[in-house]
């Protein structure tokens, strides 16, 4: 029996209702070559055929902001069926993916049919509002929400996490990403947070030209994290600790998708939160901790934004 999907989009810049669509349902050449996603086009390319395709999932209804666009996703992902309001989807899927990562549409995308039952899959970050937080609460714990950036399951992170228990008490994490702290912070947020269970503190500017935050841990231990805005392409994490340290550059988006899509499958079969859900809230908090200390200019303790 096939479990219907609705994938909601598009938000500028981001082309995960291609890429996720293609990684479940595969992909027409003609359709992806057209899209004008020549990078999803080329990886995609690179891939092989068993790949494709998570459990019994498949993408059966589309919607965008634009028709045109609706169109080449569905041309590009062997959708069957363009939807012209996102409300069209009610009754006719069995979950919704929301693949876009402009954090200010996500509740009123989601919580009609989060409202209806069905189980959700939002892009990153879920949001940077604390009462909207609060909304989300509720279905983050009943696991039919699931959130956060695909970088947690970074195929390059696998053999930190086999030698994470010999690095001893970790000092130090750093990493640096491309863009702001707002829509990128979070990437590295998940990707350090699936690796090691820190507890900050307090977030701290460091003053650069860039997004820069550090996050200062109640063990006296430090994360630091370099948005650079328009820089050369990197998603690098460095990991120092007493006994031992370790670096990876993580470059390959497929397999990282392909992880989350499947561990959202994986949750909606069980019923079990794919991610604890108070990390969620807790990676939330952070994020809105380290915008308000950039905005602000100061030092922003975690236990200011209360939830």
């Amino acid at each position: 029996m096939v479990r219907r999907v609705g994938i909601l989009g598009f938000s500028e810049g981001n082309g995960h209702p291609f890429s996720f669509s293609a990684i479940i349902n595969g992909y027409s050449d003609s359709g992806m070559a057209a899209s004008g996603w020549d990078g999803i086009y080329n990886y995609l390319r690179q891939r092989d055929a068993s790949e494709f395709g998570i459990g019994d999932l498949k993408v059966t209804h589309a919607w965008t902001q634009f028709p045109e666009m609706t169109r080449k996703l569905c041309d590009a992902a062997k959708i069957p069926n363009a939807v012209f309001e996102p409300g069209d989807m009610l009754g006719k899927v069995d979950a919704v993916i929301i693949a876009r990562d402009d954090y200010e549409s996500h509740l009123p995308l989601a919580l009609p049919f989060l409202k209806s039952g069905l189980p959700v899959f939002i892009d990153k970050p879920l949001t940077v509002d604390l009462a909207e937080l609060r909304t989300f609460r509720p279905y983050l714990e009943s696991g039919k929400l699931m959130s956060g950036s695909a970088m947690r399951y970074a195929r390059e992170l696998d053999p930190l996490r086999i030698s994470i228990p010999a690095f001893g008490p970790i000092k130090l994490v750093r990493g640096a990403i491309v863009l702001s702290w707002e829509k990128y912070g979070i990437h590295l947020l998940e990707a350090i947070f699936g690796l090691i269970n820190p507890d900050p503190l307090y977030a701290l500017p460091t003053g650069a030209a860039h997004d820069s935050v550090a996050l200062v841990n109640r063990d006296g231990s430090l994360i630091q994290i370099d948005c650079l805005g328009a820089a050369a392409r990197t998603f690098s994490i460095e990991i120092f600790g007493k006994d031992q340290r370790g670096s990876a550059e993580i470059t390959d988006n497929f397999s990282m998708f392909r992880r989350a899509l499947w561990h959202f499958h994986d949750s909606m079969q069980s019923g079990i939160p794919a991610i604890d859900p108070e990390q969620t809230i807790r990676l939330m908090r952070i994020l809105i901790a380290g915008r308000k200390a950039i905005s602000e200019n100061r030092k922003v303790m975690l236990d200011e934004i209360g939830i």
